[in-house]
């Protein structure tokens, strides 16, 4: 029986975080800023469960800012060309992969990303779902722009959230890291939204939870395969619904230097500096 192969992307295959890394590039102090955005995003997804908002959600939520410092489609592409960092051995190990499974990539990352990185381990294109974005189809009034770059500054201010480990709502959080949250709140979905840019929240959908967990269906389904048949890596909280979907088809699962969300929903962990 043919079985198929699907593996996120970062982690798995490359060494880099993309998105963290044009926002540290683009962003006056990006990393900071990125972090915040970025445990705000765990805290929505994981804790809150907010409806209509899944991990990775990360890479709509940036994507205003990384547009108001000059972020264009051709210096996405460059960037992460130009960034690019892959898991030691990992051309070959796919190359062996695909000699026995029909290989898939299936990531969150922007499709500018995943283009350098299938060109750079020649893996088809076709064969990799990812978040489509056209950066540059997006407007952006003078004033729009000072004061995406005013929150920008605020944003990296403000403390990383600590999420305790029985967190069910908001009143589980110290009272500081629930100011940060209904201010961050505030930021995205007050006033960002009702900007003109804010259609870009709507209109940009990454793949992350439930549509990894789809993109996995539609895959086995084109192949004419049951989940049995899939073998399915993952290393973060974005392959959480994957892992499930595949685990409860009989598939097998895999994290593969996986943070503790993933170790927690995979079969096997796997801990190793080349593929």
């Amino acid at each position: 029986m043919k079985k198929v192969f699907i593996s996120d992307c970062e982690g798995p295959i490359s060494k880099n975080d993309n998105a963290f890394e044009l926002t540290s590039y683009y962003v006056p102090n990006g990393e900071r800023f990125y972090t915040v955005i970025s445990r705000y995003d765990d805290v929505l997804a994981e804790v809150l469960k907010r409806p209509s908002y899944k991990a990775g959600d990360t890479l709509r939520l940036i994507l205003p800012f990384l547009k108001a410092y000059g972020v264009t489609d051709i210096k996405m592409r460059s960037f992460s060309a130009k960034t690019l960092v892959l898991i030691p051995k990992v051309k070959e190990s796919l190359g062996f992969i695909q000699e026995l499974a029909v290989a898939y990539i299936v990531s969150t990352s922007y499709e500018h990303y995943i283009e350098a990185l299938c060109h750079a381990i020649n893996f088809p294109c076709e064969n990799a779902y990812c978040t489509k974005v056209e950066i540059d189809k997006y407007g952006l009034q003078e004033k729009e722009k000072a004061r995406l770059k005013e929150l920008a500054v605020e944003i990296a201010k403000m403390p990383v959230i600590e999420i305790p480990s029985s967190a069910k709502t908001i009143e589980d959080f110290s009272e500081k890291h629930r100011q940060a949250i209904r201010r961050l709140d505030e930021i995205f979905w007050h006033e960002i939204a009702k900007m003109e840019i804010g259609r870009i929240f709507k209109e940009v959908n990454p793949i992350g939870g439930h549509e990894k967990a789809e993109a996995v269906r539609q895959i086995a389904e084109k192949l004419g395969l049951s989940l049995s048949n899939v073998v399915y890596v993952g290393d973060s909280i974005t392959d959480v619904e994957a892992f499930k979907t595949v685990r409860q088809g009989g598939g097998l699962t895999i994290s593969f230097n996986g943070n503790e969300y993933a170790v927690r929903e995979a079969e096997i962990a796997v801990m190793a500096e080349n593929a």
